[in-house]
């Protein structure tokens, strides 16, 4: 019988595993590998060696499959960040709950997936709803969860990319704002009412406390203020952010050097146009610039 590492060792472009008679040495559990090959479908311009594996329980082989179709889709509006450097295992669990323990976010009903380095959990789509998740909703989130291993991947290696202290609103903002979510997500003007009604809130530099109580209104503020981000700045900004944190700094230190300010001071723009509510003036997102001094001419005295 072939062995998990021999399949896994093995050089190609993949887009991701399906069940087709290998056994992976659990019973209970069967992977397998589909190679595509340069030139050929989705996956036509993944640099060779790059691997994303899933993992299911028969009962999910209807749902893996649709994982996989979204892994093929996702692969190309992935790539306009960077390239995967190590495996990603997408691990497809039967329920809720056992989504929860894997991902140790106990009391997170809302949650679909949790991403890390190298490793996505994912509840089956069998079981997001009564009728199961369209194929659509497992592109979106298929392509929001691997946007976060790309970005911990960019970043680091798989021993120091927690260290980065990347914080939720950049990490969920980069995620939402790649598979395009902003339509199902708080608007600018329910963040700039929160602000409004919440004068000691931040869902942007408090997300972590507000994060289970408040979800909606912090994945809403993550995905508009990264928004604004690559408005502003542009996404050689964002690019340059993740290859900097490569080289050593941690987020603050590689935000500074590729913005040219600190986050915080970033973030305290974001605030002031939304509570300015520049959003509904159409202003500019442009930098500012400085200006050239202009003489005034002095009132002729009458």
């Amino acid at each position: 019988m072939t062995s998990r590492a021999d399949i896994l060792g093995r050089p190609g472009w993949v887009a991701a595993l399906l069940v087709l008679g290998l056994l992976s040495g659990c019973a209970s559990v069967r992977s397998t590998r589909v190679q595509l090959e340069p030139g050929q479908g989705a996956a036509a311009r993944m640099p060779a060696g790059t691997s994303i594996d899933i993992e299911f329980q028969p009962r999910d082989a209807d749902a893996a499959a649709q994982v996989r179709l979204a892994v093929e889709r996702a692969i190309p509006r992935l790539m306009r960040w960077g390239n995967f450097d190590d495996r990603v295992t997408i691990v497809v669990h039967p329920n809720h709950a056992a989504l929860e323990r894997a991902a140790n976010r106990r009391g997170h009903d809302f949650l679909r997936a949790w991403a890390r380095y190298e490793q996505i959990e994912v509840q089956s789509p069998r079981t997001w709803t009564s009728r199961g998740a369209s194929q659509a909703q497992v592109d979106e989130l298929l392509l929001h969860e691997l946007t976060h291993s790309l970005m911990y991947q960019i970043a680091s290696d798989r021993l120091g990319w927690t260290r980065k202290r990347i914080p939720l609103w950049f990490r969920e903002g980069m995620a939402s704002y790649t598979a395009e979510q902003g339509y199902r997500l708080s608007s600018l003007e329910d963040l700039e009412h929160f602000w409004r009604t919440h004068p000691n809130a931040d869902p942007l530099s408090q997300a972590d406390a507000l994060y289970q109580a408040e979800s909606g209104i912090v994945y809403g503020a993550a995905h508009h203020a990264f928004t604004f981000l690559v408005r502003r700045y542009g996404e050689e900004a964002v690019k340059s952010v993740l290859q900097g944190m490569d080289r050593g700094p941690d987020f603050d230190q590689a935000f500074r050097q590729a913005v040219g300010l600190p986050p915080e001071n970033f973030l305290q723009d974001f605030r002031r146009y939304v509570q300015l509510r520049g959003f509904k003036g159409a202003r500019p997102l442009r930098p500012p610039q400085p200006r050239p001094a202009r003489l005034v001419p002095l009132p002729t005295p009458q």
